[in-house]
């Protein structure tokens, strides 16, 4: 085999799914393949057209359009593309144009099949490459998208189809339904359906005629009833249903019914919308009400991670979200206290306090109360954080381990002391102490009167910057708690407890990042606490280059949406959600993308360590 075969071969096995081949096949596919050069600006592939060739994409990048012109994905070295069209035998759903001079290596649909058929594993990547493209495609956020309604027919399906013989009487059908507890019937001959009766149909076409119970349910239904495919989307079911003026719509595929879709199916779509889900949390009056919407949350990131929404969104809608449960019970445990005696803020801090809230979220927060504050206004407050920690509880947020909540005494001081709190952790800083502090420099405002907390905001933000041993305190907190990412980049699992053979996302992933981001945001003296919001501050303030916040950034967006995936399966298995991954819930890309989000927060925690004297520190 020469240079330039070898060069590719090496190339492809670092690539899924190239990278899982037998080293027989993946010797012999080099020399099958075409290199070919496209400069910046040409468009490699249009929708609509059709193409004899995959693309793997060398060097370079590609941008990945839907024919609507939004950005799918924006492909990488590595990045196969164009795989669906030849798989389905249809023209391209998406349009790929060159945005830098790009070598991409063009694999002939023959050898595409014969691989995909050798090798069925290679043909499952490639399949759930396009399905992953496809809700990349879908609006994740806003508009429609956000409320399910670009939902396919077969994900609104939830039970086989209830049929029944056209030779059943009135009275056997009625008690089909009341015993299988649903609404309508598909009225079957055979494998063919032949009609369908609704709960509507027993009362205007039997009670109100008169009609005999012991008549066959041919004569009350409605006979070859309108069908929906099961590739149609929701949108589309409810156009057709408001059209005809229909309640139940069966879905086929092909000339098989799989089921029945309803108003009360689509209904439950925009149910799941966070606009009317934080609707319905305000309108909630009492702490029973609020947990039972609470529990509709992790349907609806199940709903945005399949939608593939970007973990940023996702986690600002789970805030939104947690936000509202919290104001709502302060606000029912004022009308049962009444009114508050001093001025005070209600804060949130951690995850909560950045908008980065994912499903296995637990309880912080503080009251920050105003100076005009006594002991003899104590027994109130303790009475209100203890409600709405309780309340909390029962909406799913569990009680901090730490101890990090209003109820705690200790978090629940004037401003004046909240001052001399913050002061003697930075001016007088203790390891152990800076450590436990740092979740309260992502304190954000919730409920009450915000002026309390910027004064308190205010104090911390001049102080900090000036104070060069707690940043270096803190800095060593950040650097010390390593990627889970060993020797030849392997991963580090949890060695013990009942998540051995995980990686820790929460602690391991996301929080190294987080701490980066606060560590230079508070040397910085910026006020915002979102860690991407940080990170661009920092970088137009000139103290990290463009490209390292880009890369930081990215690599936080990442391992995020691996978590929100984890937790979305949990969830779909009704398992509760939590922050250990195995490995092998990942595809090989997925491996090595996360391996490569671990190596930029090394590298990251590398420059930071140089900007202070770490060793020096006890």
């Amino acid at each position: 085999m020469d240079t330039e075969l070898v060069e590719i071969r090496d190339f492809l096995a670092q690539h899924a799914p190239f990278d899982t081949l037998p080293a027989l096949l993946l010797d012999a596919l080099p020399a099958q393949l075409e290199v070919r050069y496209f400069r910046r600006g040409t468009v490699i592939l249009q929708v609509g057209q059709h193409t004899d060739v995959m693309y793997v994409l060398r060097s370079g990048a590609v941008d990945i359009r839907d024919r609507d012109g939004n950005l799918v994905e924006r492909a990488e070295s590595g990045t196969s593309f164009a795989m669906s069209a030849l798989l389905q035998g249809t023209s391209s759903a998406y349009e790929f144009t060159a945005i830098e001079d790009s070598l991409v290596l063009a694999v002939p649909a023959a050898v595409f099949h014969a691989l995909c058929q050798r090798q069925p594993e290679t043909r499952a990547f490639f399949d759930r490459r396009g399905q992953q493209r496809r809700r990349a495609a879908r609006a994740p956020l806003g508009g429609r998208g956000a409320s399910g309604l670009k939902t396919a027919a077969r994900d609104l399906v939830h039970r086989a189809p209830e049929g029944v013989s056209s030779r059943l009487s009135i009275r056997e059908a009625a008690e089909a339904m009341r015993d299988r507890g649903v609404s309508s019937l598909l009225v079957m001959d055979g494998d063919r359906l032949v009609g369908i009766v609704t709960d509507r149909d027993l009362r205007n076409r039997v009670l109100a005629q008169g009609r005999e119970p012991a008549d066959a349910v041919a004569t009350i239904m409605t006979a070859d009833p309108v069908t929906g495919a099961v590739d149609a989307l929701a949108f589309e079911l409810l156009m057709e249903m408001v059209g005809r003026n229909l309640h139940h719509l069966p879905i086929v595929d092909g000339e098989r019914v799989v089921g029945v879709v309803t108003s009360t199916d689509l209904m439950r779509l925009e149910h799941a919308n966070p606009i009317y889900l934080v609707g319905d949390i305000r309108k909630a009056v009492s702490g029973d009400a609020l947990a039972v919407v609470s529990r509709r949350l992790p349907g609806l990131v199940q709903q945005l991670v399949d939608e593939a929404a970007a973990a940023q969104d996702i986690g600002r809608v789970v805030t939104a979200v947690g936000d509202a449960v919290e104001r709502r019970l302060l606000e029912l445990a004022e009308a049962e206290l009444g009114p508050a005696p001093v001025a005070y803020c209600w804060v949130v801090m951690g995850s909560q306090g950045r908008l980065e809230q994912g499903l296995a979220s637990d309880q912080d927060h503080a009251l920050v109360l105003s100076d005009d504050a006594g002991p003899e206004h104590q027994e109130y407050f303790a009475a209100l954080a203890q409600r709405v920690s309780n309340g909390l509880a029962a909406c799913g947020y569990p009680y901090c381990t730490g101890g990090v909540m209003a109820t705690n005494p200790t978090w629940r001081q004037p401003l004046a002391q909240w001052k001399r709190v913050f002061s003697a952790w930075m001016q007088t800083p203790e390891p152990e102490a800076v450590l436990a502090s740092s979740i309260f420099f992502d304190m954000r405002p919730l409920h009450g009167a915000e002026s309390v907390f910027s004064s308190l905001q205010e104090h911390v933000l001049g102080l900090a910057p000036r104070q060069t041993a707690f940043l270096a305190h803190l800095a060593k907190s950040a650097v010390s708690n390593r990627p889970p990412l060993g020797f030849f980049r392997g991963f580090v699992l949890e060695d013990k407890g009942e998540h051995a053979d995980t990686l820790n996302l929460k602690r391991k992933g996301i929080g190294p990042i987080v701490d980066l981001a606060r560590v230079h945001a508070l040397a910085t003296g910026v006020p915002q606490v979102n860690t991407q919001a940080r990170l661009r501050a920092v970088a137009a303030s000139g103290r990290l280059s463009t490209e390292s916040v880009a890369d930081l950034g990215d690599a936080l967006e990442f391992i995020a949406s691996v978590r929100l995936r984890h937790q979305a399966a949990r969830v779909r298995a009704t398992r509760q959600p939590d922050n250990y991954l195995s490995p092998g819930e990942l595809s090989s890309l997925e491996k090595r993308h996360l391996r490569d989000a671990f190596q930029v927060v090394k590298q990251a925690q590398t420059v930071l360590a140089q900007s202070y004297p770490l060793h020096y520190l006890s």
